[in-house]
């Protein structure tokens, strides 16, 4: 006796009962993912730093600071640090000079974002829920800080699908070491149907996707094998998944291979800076010519790194690609080569930063020249922050309690600051009113044309959203 699907089971037991329940089934199996609101954007970067940087060393200029350097630190309260860094009161690292119309503050180490200030706007009160990397990390790429909750990037895939019938809607360029805390946990689909999952792509490697193209070994395949291969692959597939109709893990693959087919021909050419004017190289930090770096890091390397990513995302998003994460720094290695400074923030933050406000502010410049500006967000994030006073006499420890965010383009309003943190940078200037991450996301979907209650998908009995049952948009960014 064959076994029946579910599907089948229920149309076998009457047009009327029969078709009601399969319909109340396949409503929820469906999420709701329409649009709501006119879309302002149609494109998100989001650049991660991995590691925790710190805001009051790049962009939060706090003067009581520079006033008390050295003093003894006094918070007011009992103050739970990750590990020592409660000693005395530590000064930014770098000098701060005002740009832009809006004067806004900024350290000399990202003094090239300094050219798109106007165009930015910050988030000086950003609150976390842990000093865990792992869990903070996590909380900003998923909305969650435990794993298995799709990222941003996937919950923007499923909302609104591709722009490209050849590129993934979900792109993400690790750092060139290694990844940062969770790995793939932080772009996974999770529950989502798994195409939704960020693709990865090491832009400037040997091998920028994995996989993409056969093994040197695999010289005996020729052109017509491989279609008659794939043409048998797909009649197999097809078979199975008549069979398991319930199940979407197949369908999803069969999308992916065939999306793999369609990048043979348009991610290298997508991925290919040859091409680009030796000025656009240039104002990215790219080194056409360089020889090996020296084993120091420095921050040439570190716009190098960055430009050939920041680059590509551009290339990228000009192609269609929805969301691009781009991510600077990894989760191994000493002295450090992420932004985890503990021991010494000079040494640690000064080639990271410089290297990334060098690409970034390349970025923003060169979508703007182009028209791209306007349709597509760009968020700056991390973890958590770093305390203002000292660990060690050079580092800083964790803080959770405050730290920035930045966005521009995309509708964002630019020139403003969206809540402030206090005389320290310890935590937010109104403790009753801090922004939170579910805010940050809440605002991105709203400049997209979603609202964010509105997109849910149904799992383990629950309506799940990527602000979780949190969120408002926040109108000084995004009117």
């Amino acid at each position: 006796m064959p076994i029946l699907t579910r599907r089948q089971l229920l149309q076998t037991a009457g047009q009327g009962f029969g078709s009601l329940a399969l319909g109340s089934l396949e409503a929820a199996e469906t999420s709701h993912r329409a649009q709501i609101v006119a879309p302002k954007a149609k494109r998100v970067v989001q650049l991660f730093m991995g590691g925790a940087a710190s805001h009051i060393d790049l962009f939060d200029f706090k003067p009581a600071l520079v006033k008390h350097h050295g003093e003894a630190s006094d918070f007011g309260e009992a103050v739970e640090a990750f590990q020592n860094g409660l000693g005395p009161w530590k000064k930014p690292v770098w000098d701060f000079k005002p740009y832009g119309q809006c004067r806004k503050m900024l350290s000399d180490v990202v003094a090239p974002l300094g050219a798109c200030a106007d165009d930015m706007a910050f988030v000086h009160n950003l609150v976390g829920k842990t000093g865990v990397h792992s869990q903070g990390t996590l909380l900003q790429a998923t909305g969650f800080n435990l794993p298995g909750f799709p990222g941003m990037g996937c919950w923007v895939s499923y909302a609104l699908g591709s722009m490209s019938d050849n590129l993934p809607t979900f792109v993400v360029l690790p750092d060139h070491r290694g990844f940062a805390s969770n790995g793939p946990k932080n772009w996974d689909s999770a529950f989502l149907p798994s195409q939704h999952a960020g693709t990865i792509i090491y832009p400037g490697a040997d091998t920028p996707i994995s996989d993409l193209f056969p093994h040197k070994a695999g010289r005996y395949i020729s052109a017509k094998s491989d279609r008659e291969g794939f043409a048998l692959l797909e009649q197999l597939n097809r078979k199975h998944q008549q069979q398991r109709e319930e199940d979407s893990r197949l369908d999803s693959r069969i999308k992916s291979y065939e999306l793999a087919a369609k990048m043979q021909l348009a991610a290298p050419e997508a991925l290919d800076i040859s091409k680009e004017p030796a000025h656009v190289k240039a104002m990215y930090g790219i080194q056409e010519h360089r020889k090996e770096w020296p084993t120091e890091i420095n921050p040439a390397e570190e716009a190098d790194y960055m430009g050939r990513k920041c680059l590509a995302a551009r290339r990228l998003l000009e192609r269609g690609v929805r969301f691009v994460q781009i991510w600077s720094g990894n989760d191994n290695g000493f002295p450090r080569r992420n932004w985890d400074s503990h021991e010494d923030v000079e040494r640690d933050h000064g080639p990271l930063a410089w290297g990334m406000a060098k690409a970034v502010s390349a970025l923003i410049l060169d979508l703007k020249q182009r028209g791209l500006l306007d349709e597509t967000i760009i968020l700056w994030t991390t973890e958590f922050g770093r305390m203002p006073s000292t660990q060690g006499g050079k580092g800083r420890d964790h803080n959770p309690y405050v730290f920035t965010n930045w966005l521009c383009g995309g509708g964002i309003k630019g020139g403003v600051i969206a809540g402030e943190s206090d005389q320290w940078g310890y935590k937010p200037l109104d403790r009753t009113n801090p922004t939170m991450v579910y805010d940050i996301h809440a605002t991105i979907l709203h400049l997209l044309g979603i609202d964010h209650t509105k997109l849910t998908w149904r799992h383990n009995g629950l309506d799940r959203r990527l602000t979780d049952v949190h969120g408002r948009v926040i109108r000084e960014l995004a009117g």
